[in-house]
């Protein structure tokens, strides 16, 4: 009987042994978990915090435009523009030329016709093409604009 009991013992400690070794186990597991969720959230901490950034806007004031001619005569646009910028040396930049800015605009808004301006396409395309006219440099040794959106205020035909 006491050789009975001494192998019960012996069973009970490997058992008693076992448990700690896997709660240990558990505790480094949960513990390396954690700590990549705690790096993981810093990264993306700083990621919100690059995005939470203030955007940077640029009105320009709202023209009408002539359109070219089409099968109903002579149109009229009335629109308001802003723009989304990514940095202030754009806004700066774009401040300081905006008469040549409205005349790039103006310019491109009275060779549109009205039927090409109505869908939600032909604004999207009008949209890439005030960006794409916007990019040429205003002046000699202009740094790249950083212009990400043009935005639509105001918009009507007639």
């Amino acid at each position: 009987m006491a050789e009975k009991s001494g192998g019960s013992k012996k069973l009970l400690w490997i058992m008693i042994i076992l448990v700690l070794l896997s709660s240990a186990g558990a505790a480094v597991a949960i513990y390396m978990v954690m700590d990549q969720r705690d790096d993981g959230s810093e990264d993306a901490e700083m990621q919100q915090a690059m995005e939470l950034e203030s955007p940077i806007f640029m009105r320009i004031e709202p023209f009408t435009v002539n359109l070219a001619d089409d099968s109903y005569g002579s149109r009229l646009l009335y629109t308001g523009v802003t723009l989304r910028l990514g940095d202030e040396e754009s806004k700066a930049i774009l401040e300081e030329h905006m008469p040549q800015v409205r005349s790039r605009l103006l310019m491109l808004l009275s060779g549109k016709q009205a039927d090409e301006l109505t869908s939600s396409e032909g604004k999207q395309q009008l949209a890439q093409a005030i960006v794409d006219r916007l990019n040429v440099p205003l002046t000699e040794n202009q740094p790249p604009l950083d212009l990400r959106e043009v935005l639509f205020t105001e918009f009507i035909v007639q």
